[in-house]
């Protein structure tokens, strides 16, 4: 998913995307992950969606959210990958099932 990511946003790049726009992955104290991608200035939006929160446990869970076509996810330290996982998904076909992200997340 880091290739996919990384060739994501090789493709936006233009001299011009990248000075205005930005993707953001942080840890967080919880502990867990964050990331924060924005999707301004690029040829597609995608809809607003409130924060949703998954959670299997304390130790296994995912949370994401769109707003002003900015994508805000969230999860515990082994969830990079899901949360990249679920932003691909939403790109891809402008929504992700609820079914699927608890899917990924039991695997």
């Amino acid at each position: 998913m880091i290739k996919w990511l990384q060739e994501w946003f090789y493709q936006l790049c233009d001299r011009e995307w990248e000075h205005e726009n930005s993707i953001l992955i942080e840890t967080i104290d919880n502990p867990g992950w964050s990331i924060k991608i924005d999707l301004n200035n690029v040829n597609f939006s995608i809809s607003s969606q409130k924060w949703k929160i998954f959670e299997l446990s304390n130790e296994n869970w995912v949370g994401y959210k769109v707003e002003n076509n900015i994508f805000f996810a969230a999860g515990d330290p082994l969830k990079l990958e899901t949360l990249i996982i679920i932003f691909k998904v939403i790109i891809e076909n402008g929504i992700v099932e609820d079914s699927f992200i608890f899917n990924i997340m039991e695997s």
